[in-house]
């Protein structure tokens, strides 16, 4: 039987297929446009004349505009993720081969980043490179790097004492050859639980951001901004807000399994507890 740990692992990966053959394929699955406005039917309860979980104050159907609205989600997050390693590989690996005063320097910039709070940080980039998906995929980019900054010098720094790292520069072997096949291999591990928890914030930034109107703009779908759409129907129409809350839990909660699971691989006796005989 397969333990509960591992069935959890199995069920996020699922999901996390499932939303994005959703996002692929959402002009096949989606029964209706997600931008159509039927008046006709504005609160129309889940499973009235074929929209499936219900229509929102101007009509719109509710599940046409989930499955476009993981549309941003997934792009938010491979975008901004890929933009906060990239950065965050460069100054890591930069800060963690030279040490000395390029390593303070560096670190010194990347710490600054995380000393303000992050969504306040995302509000200010947003702010200054103005509104839309683009600039939050952008201002996530940004305020994640110093996490994968932090996380590549502390591991370059570690690996780069190795006897297969020294033996490597001992051999006449370039720095740029040295870090490809000696000191990234033995991080990625490490790189992917981080991705994958940054992923699962990713998305519920960008969700804040549309909510509060700094995001993805309207027609266009985006659960923040079904969120944001809904706070005054939450009596009168309580799906309105509901089935985005659950896509956005939902998909949070898998990303957060699979960053468990792979971390549980990576570093098998983390979390154990053992008693000293």
């Amino acid at each position: 039987m397969l333990k509960s740990n591992n069935r959890l692992f199995y069920i996020a990966v699922f999901f996390i297929i499932l939303l994005g053959v959703a996002a692929l394929a959402a002009p096949l699955i989606s029964p209706f446009d997600p931008t159509d406005q039927e008046l006709t039917l504005r609160f129309a309860e889940p499973g009235t004349e074929g929209h499936l979980l219900g229509t929102d104050d101007l009509g719109r159907d509710i599940f046409s505009r989930i499955i476009y609205g993981s549309r941003s989600a997934l792009m938010v997050g491979v975008v901004s993720v890929g933009i906060a390693l990239t950065i965050g590989l460069f100054v890591g690996l930069a800060a963690g081969l030279a040490g000395g005063t390029t390593d303070n320097i560096l670190m010194l910039f990347m710490d600054s980043l995380l000393s303000f709070p992050t969504i306040l940080l995302a509000i200010t980039v947003v702010s200054v490179l103005g509104y839309g998906l683009l600039q939050v995929i952008s201002a996530i980019g940004i305020i994640f790097s110093p996490v994968f900054a932090r996380l590549v010098r502390a591991e370059t720094m570690a690996l780069k004492t190795e006897g297969f790292v020294e033996s490597s520069r001992a051999l006449g072997s370039r720095t740029w050859k040295t870090v490809f096949l000696h000191i990234l291999p033995n991080m990625l591990g490490k790189i992917t639980v981080q991705c994958s928890i940054t992923f699962a914030l990713s998305v519920v930034i960008e969700a804040s951001l549309s909510y509060l109107g700094l995001g993805t703009q309207p027609p266009n779908p985006s659960w923040g901004l079904m969120l944001k759409d809904a706070r005054n129907f939450m009596v009168q129409a309580p799906w309105m807000a509901v089935y985005p809350g659950l896509a956005i839990a939902f998909t949070v909660l898998s990303f957060n399994i699979l960053g468990d699971s792979v971390s549980e691989r990576v570093n098998p006796i983390a979390g154990k507890k053992f008693k000293l005989e």
